[in-house]
């Protein structure tokens, strides 16, 4: 089983930038995609970036394009998320997730999940 953490959530202002971190103990195959997902309290979880294990190819949700960036580094088992130009629309719980089986980007496809870290973004 793979374990995910995420950490670097927090508090910031329309206009900051936060950095999301995914740590992931186990291994995850080339095959993978790996993601992040949020979550507002009442609404549906979203997609919002994702990355191909092997191939380091990224996909983004228009709402975020421009804005976030997503990254990962094999060596280590990490995935990031760096926020910029952040909007109160971005308040949410973020979540670290992994596809196994590299489907894509629904959150039925996703085989691990991490607790989740807070975002929360004041105008």
């Amino acid at each position: 089983q793979v374990q995910l953490v995420e950490s670097g959530g927090g508090l910031g202002q329309a206009g900051d930038s936060l950095r999301l971190s995914c740590a992931a103990s186990g291994r995850i195959l080339s095959s993978a995609f790996m993601a992040w997902f949020r979550q507002a309290p009442g609404k549906d979880r979203e997609f919002v970036a994702g990355i191909r294990k092997g191939t380091g190819g990224t996909y983004y949700a228009d709402s975020v394009k421009g804005r976030f960036t997503i990254s990962r580094d094999n060596a280590k088992n990490t995935m990031s998320l760096q926020m910029n130009s952040l909007k109160p629309e971005d308040t949410a719980d973020y979540y670290c997730a992994v596809d196994r089986n590299g489907y894509g980007e629904q959150t039925r496809d996703m085989d691990y999940w991490g607790e989740g870290t807070l975002v929360t973004v004041s105008s």
